[in-house]
């Protein structure tokens, strides 16, 4: 089976694509979308250039889209259309675990593009799946996080006893419901490590960002 990614540049979609690949399934290209200007991801505020690294080291195309909110389902279906065809694709592979009108969404936008959707980390436990994911290689450092968790926590690459922090804090860690986002430097997937750009850290609408340079 052929499949893309929906990429964010972060760990559950990296972990998501490399269970996918230990299925045996084969990926052809990564999908992130971008805001409206198209220069960061919607999601993690990630840059084009970091984009293109995290591609060029696991010798992937990338396809970047910019939308709003209110036109982001319909050029999903569209870029999915589209990368079927180019890249004779069997399903689309997500890094969710637990949300399940995301799941839901997914399943819906993938059928209106008759692909399978794929959720390799559905329903596993936030602390072994972020423990599973140290262990098999992933270097993933917090890009974004809300003011709960503070600014002190961007730029912190996470490990099993970062994770136990923000546990202990009643803070997810997995950040599935939006309390941090990460970035990955290095996975098993990857030639080798990314270069990251200087970067500043803000606070935005109760929410703090790396900002990269």
């Amino acid at each position: 089976m052929n499949f893309v990614t929906s990429w964010s540049g972060g760990k559950d979609s990296c972990y998501a694509m490399m269970q996918a690949v230990k299925l045996g399934l084969k990926p052809k290209v990564l999908l992130n979308m971008m805001n409206e200007n198209g220069k960061i991801s919607r999601s993690h505020g990630l840059p084009l250039s970091i984009l293109h690294q995290q591609a060029q080291k696991m010798q992937l195309p990338i396809e970047t889209v910019p939308a709003t909110w209110g036109d982001y389902e319909e050029k999903f279906i569209g870029i999915l259309k589209k990368l079927k065809a180019n890249f004779e694709l069997d399903a689309a592979v997500f890094g969710d675990i637990d949300l399940q009108p995301h799941r839901d969404w997914e399943e819906k936008v993938c059928k209106a593009a008759d692909l399978e959707a794929i959720l390799p980390l559905w329903q596993q436990d936030r602390i072994i799946l972020v423990n599973e994911m140290i262990e098999s290689g992933i270097e993933t450092m917090i890009v974004s996080c809300n003011t709960m968790m503070g600014e002190s926590y961007l730029g912190k690459v996470l490990t099993k006893e970062l994770a136990l922090e923000l546990a202990a804090k009643g803070i997810d860690p997995c950040g599935e419901n939006g309390e941090f986002h990460t970035m990955v430097i290095y996975c098993p997937l990857f030639s080798d490590k990314i270069t990251l750009p200087i970067f500043k850290t803000v606070e935005h609408n109760d929410y703090c960002f790396v900002v990269w340079e």
